[in-house]
Parts: structure tokens; sequence; C-alpha cells
């Protein structure tokens, strides 16, 4: 089940390594790891009390909450930590008064298609893309996904 929980930066940086095709870049892995111990955290918890997965989420207005970061253990994908951690947040971003949830990723046009899977989540959790800009440089398009809550 997820949580709201303590940051838990080691737990970021063990999971990353499990993933580096989408997380292969070290100065963005730093960024990520250091923004695990000021942004808020939900994990999802083996029974053992290990990290399975990890989400970092953004208030930037009452109205919406972003999606900072969702990273989940390879050996744990398809596994439901992912729609766990989402439920989770959009419940309590609901509760908090959120009417949107919003997360970037990697645009359709680049064609990685491990990025296309992610897509593929989001798209199933609800979310609608929105834009896709070179917020990230032209190399990295970013699309921006949003979900009515």
């Amino acid at each position: 089940m997820a949580r709201l929980d303590e940051p838990v930066p080691k737990d970021v940086e063990r999971l990353l390594a499990t993933v580096p095709e989408w997380f292969g870049q070290p100065e963005t892995n730093k960024e990520y790891i250091e923004a695990a111990q000021a942004k808020e955290t939900w994990t999802v918890r083996d029974e053992s009390g290990a990290v399975l997965g990890v989400t970092l989420v953004d208030r930037h207005f009452r109205h919406v909450a972003e999606i900072h970061l969702m990273l989940v253990d390879r050996q744990a994908h398809g596994t439901g930590v992912g729609t766990a951690m989402m439920t989770a947040i959009e419940a309590d971003a609901r509760a908090r008064g959120a009417r949107l949830l919003e997360v970037k990723t990697l645009g359709p046009s680049h064609p990685d298609a491990g990025y296309a899977r992610t897509r593929h989540f989001y798209e199933g959790c609800g979310f609608l893309a929105l834009e896709e800009t070179d917020l990230w440089g032209p190399e990295t398009p970013c699309l921006i996904m949003v979900k009515p809550l």
C-alpha cells in the first residue's frame, strides 16, 4: 500500500540504478536524489519494509498536484506498485482540494520504447496529453500530461 513517508534519498538512488534506460543521466539523477530530501514523498514497501516504489509530489497551487518523479524497482514492474502509489496520491490530492494531477515525461516524438510504456501507464491511469514542448531541450521533448480529479 502506498503511504506518505519521510524522505528516502538512498532508496531513490538505489531504485534509479535498477532502471538505467529510463534514468541514465547522472546529473538528473543527482537532482532526483536531492529532491527526495525536500519533496512530498510516497512509497510502497514490501513486507520487510524495503522500498519498492517512490513518488515525489509537488503542489504548485491548491488546485493541482504534480508527479515530479515516479520510480518503481525493475523487479516490481507490473505488480501494481505504480498503480497503488497513483491511487493513494490521487485520493490525497482530491482530499486536499486539488482538481488536476500533472506529470511530465518524454514526449512521443522521441522514439524511446521505454517511455512509450511510461506514457501508456499514465494514459491507463486516466492522464491526457496536453502539450509536447522543448522545455528540456530539442533532443528531449517534454510531454505534459494532466488528469482531471
